[in-house]
């Protein structure tokens, strides 16, 4: 790998460098002949360069010029179809293949939430997603009910996706070494998201009130907001951590 790349500590840069690690992303993702692709931030194309002999199609997005003149350049990726810009402004329609795509991506750690929200989006684009994230967040993603690491992000994103936690990822597979563990999630969207867009507002703002005081009774901490019928025979003493999400989806009226 190149060493002259100046990394850019505002995009978050942390490039894999570990082939046993590579590969083991690969065993993961298990990608297929006709597997059309989407890899977020492929760095200098280490990842990218092990995709592209076993899918349909591939394409790739890095915000960073540098890299972008990078990859241009390999002789190798004339079959990548490369896009400069961010992430979180693409329309997955707008790819130049047939959708949907699989998501693969070495996301910035300080946009993780907007991009699990614009992959929540376009949920009828994708069928499922491979996001390398910080390890704390990736177990607030997969908790279970009652825990600790249980929370408001689990609850919103588990209205809309499956959440499946696959291995834990030592610093020192990275350069540069960032200073937290990392994990890769794999995320699957729901064939009937649990909250239409229309609620998605008012449920978001019910789970944060919940969740703001996950210390009180329900009863305290929602106290004057309109609940659904069922939630008038709820038992407003039980704490959110409790709550399951199809409970929360529940308390909030049509």
């Amino acid at each position: 790998m190149p060493t002259k790349h100046t990394f850019r500590k505002k995009w978050g840069q942390n490039f894999m460098t570990d082939t046993n690690l590579l590969m083991k992303i690969i065993r993961h993702v298990d990608p297929q002949p006709t597997d059309r692709i989407l890899e977020i931030g492929p760095g200098e194309g280490a990842l990218t360069e092990r995709l592209l002999p076993l899918v349909d199609k591939l394409a790739a997005i890095e915000i960073d010029p540098l890299l972008i003149k990078h990859l241009n350049a390999r002789s190798d990726f004339t079959d990548v179809h490369i896009i400069h810009g961010d992430v979180l402004w693409l329309e997955l329609e707008s790819l130049p293949f047939d959708l949907p795509v699989r998501v693969i991506g070495n996301i910035p750690y300080n946009i993780t939430s907007p991009i699990l929200f614009w992959l929540t989006e376009q949920h009828a684009h994708w069928q499922d997603a491979f996001l390398m994230m910080q390890k704390e967040v990736a177990e607030r993603l997969s908790a279970e009910v009652g825990t600790k690491a249980y929370g408001r992000l689990t609850v919103m994103i588990h209205a809309f996706m499956d959440v499946e936690y696959q291995f834990t990822i030592p610093p020192e597979v990275f350069i540069p070494r960032p200073k937290v563990h990392s994990a890769i999630v794999r995320f699957i969207p729901k064939k009937v998201p649990l909250i239409s867009a229309e609620r998605y507002e008012r449920f978001e703002k019910l789970v944060g009130a919940a969740f703001s005081k996950r210390r009180k009774m329900l009863r305290n901490s929602l106290q004057g907001y309109q609940l659904s019928e069922f939630g008038n025979d709820f038992d407003m003493t039980r704490r959110p951590e409790t709550l399951t999400v199809n409970e929360f989806v529940s308390l909030l009226p049509e």
